[in-house]
């Protein structure tokens, strides 16, 4: 299987074409069936009608880059948490990954329906930190947005660590996409999202993603990186695998 990725120069308007200017000032619209925020780490639940969103992005900062800015990333990206709609978000340096160094960043947040994540991308201060503190110092970008398929999942607690999956598949055939997504389902026990991506502009081609939870560092570096792809070795073109402890 091949475990590659290659640069995409033309990442920056897949990114701008999701930011629509704002006429008027930001204001925050409900979901169709509103529900109360919760904390951060909480347990998120929500009635059948909902269903929670995963948005996931990694980044490759560039080499040589001042840790100063890369610090300003990180916070940055963090600081997101505070915008409405967001249930939950966590931002910082990779553990390990496959490719090796394919990326070094990574944040991880949660919406309770499509229309707060949508509201989330043009809300003006993720735009700015996009804008002054991402693209100066990136190099790649990939974005996944999932729906969870779960009506309940707990948060992340502070060092749990995650795991993501992104897949591209090697053609576009809905058996095969059933057929991997039925493998890559076969894990879907305890704190486990897997769906196909609900945003392709941004995702170089990965259809198919998947998020695992572990209790922490130990439980998450016990499980090998290509654990379970080999049943879909002949269907996929191209895998990510990115760790991520949760501090």
């Amino acid at each position: 299987m091949i475990l590659s990725l290659q640069t995409r120069s033309s990442f920056f308007p897949l990114i701008f074409s999701q930011f629509k200017p704002c006429s008027s000032p930001f204001k925050f619209k409900p979901c169709s069936s509103p529900s109360k925020f919760k904390p951060r780490f909480s347990t998120i639940t929500m009635s059948s009608s909902q269903t929670l969103v995963e948005h996931i992005v990694l980044v490759k900062v560039k080499d040589g880059t001042e840790q100063s800015k890369v610090d300003d990333l990180v916070n940055g990206m963090n600081s997101l948490a505070a915008i409405d709609g967001v249930l939950y978000l966590t931002a910082g340096p990779v553990l390990r990954s496959r490719p090796a160094a394919a990326f070094t960043h990574f944040l991880h947040s949660r919406y309770s329906c499509k229309d707060h994540l949508d509201a989330y991308n043009v809300n003006p201060t993720h735009i700015a930190v996009v804008t002054n503190s991402l693209f100066p110092i990136c190099d790649n970008l990939l974005v996944v947005d999932l729906f969870a398929g779960k009506t309940t999942l707990k948060t992340p607690a502070t060092g749990s660590g995650l795991r993501v999956r992104f897949l591209k598949l090697k053609g576009e055939d809905e058996q095969v996409k059933e057929k991997v997504l039925g493998v890559v389902g076969e894990e879907d026990v305890g704190e486990f999202s897997y769906g196909e991506n609900i945003s392709p502009e941004r995702a170089q081609g990965f259809s198919i993603a998947s998020l695992k939870v572990f209790p922490g560092q130990k439980e998450l570096e016990s499980v090998e990186l290509e654990e379970g792809l080999a049943k879909v070795e002949e269907d996929v073109e191209e895998v990510v695998v990115v760790d991520y402890v949760l501090p």
